[in-house]
């Protein structure tokens, strides 16, 4: 039995990724999102598909403004005993040249894609125990060396970050025998993905990329740690 916890769930990668967690009946899974509607949609679809499968606890929740201590940790604590995964897939993007970039786009991007998930792990880790798995979404855009658009300097930059932050944590975490991986993920035809590339067409359909993550966040500590992994059909 797995206790799971994912956020960004109601839509593209982390939505799909959710309804590949819960046809599993030994997963229990919350689900983290900002959009109430989007939530209750959810949870319509995974009980549909999955009558006979994990139980599915959707929470709204910003990871950036809302309270931990008092609303979020409570809130785990009473569907888990312990926290076996984290998936920290909640995201944003700015497309904007970066001489047309404020200070506050680049705050926006740090807070969203990076300063939410600190929080986020600094507030699950002590209710994770030995064996424990964080995976870190982050993007090809913050993979050193992998081709760069014009753009999205903000959003990459923070990408970049949680990468870097994903091999720091392995190494603090290694005592408590928590793993942390990073997937740098390619282009997923998402949301976030049309806004950024409005006349293209990615690679990978959300629900493979979904199907991906899942398996990778049960499966993958067994064999990496530290590691920024890339996940894209495409060179550089």
């Amino acid at each position: 039995m797995a206790n799971i916890i994912i956020t960004g769930a109601s839509s593209g990668i982390g939505f799909e990724a959710v309804l590949d967690l819960t046809a599993k009946k030994e997963n229990n899974v919350i689900a983290l999102a900002r959009s109430a509607d989007k939530l209750r949609k959810l949870h319509e679809i995974a009980s549909s598909l999955n009558h006979d499968g994990g139980k599915l606890y959707p929470a709204q929740f910003d990871i950036v403004y809302d309270n931990y201590s008092e609303s979020l940790v409570p809130f785990i604590k009473s569907k888990f005993e312990k926290v076996d995964i984290l998936i920290n897939n909640a995201g944003a993007l700015i497309n904007k040249p970066f001489l047309e970039s404020s200070a506050e786009d680049f705050a926006q991007m740090l807070q969203s894609n990076l300063l939410g998930h600190i929080n986020m792990i600094k507030h699950v880790v002590p209710l994770m125990t030995d064996g424990g798995h964080i995976v870190n979404i982050s993007s090809m855009g913050g993979f050193q060396g992998s081709a760069k658009f014009p753009g999205l300097s903000a959003y990459s930059s923070s990408k970049a970050a949680l990468a870097v932050l994903t091999e720091c944590l392995a190494e603090e975490f290694k005592e408590k025998g928590i793993k942390v991986n990073c997937l740098a993920l390619g282009s997923s035809q998402t949301e976030m993905f049309e806004a950024a590339f409005p006349d293209a067409e990615a690679g990978t359909l959300a629900f493979e990329m979904g199907r991906y993550v899942a398996e990778f966040a049960q499966n993958g500590a067994k064999y990496y740690n530290g590691k920024i992994l890339p996940v894209a059909n495409t060179t550089p």
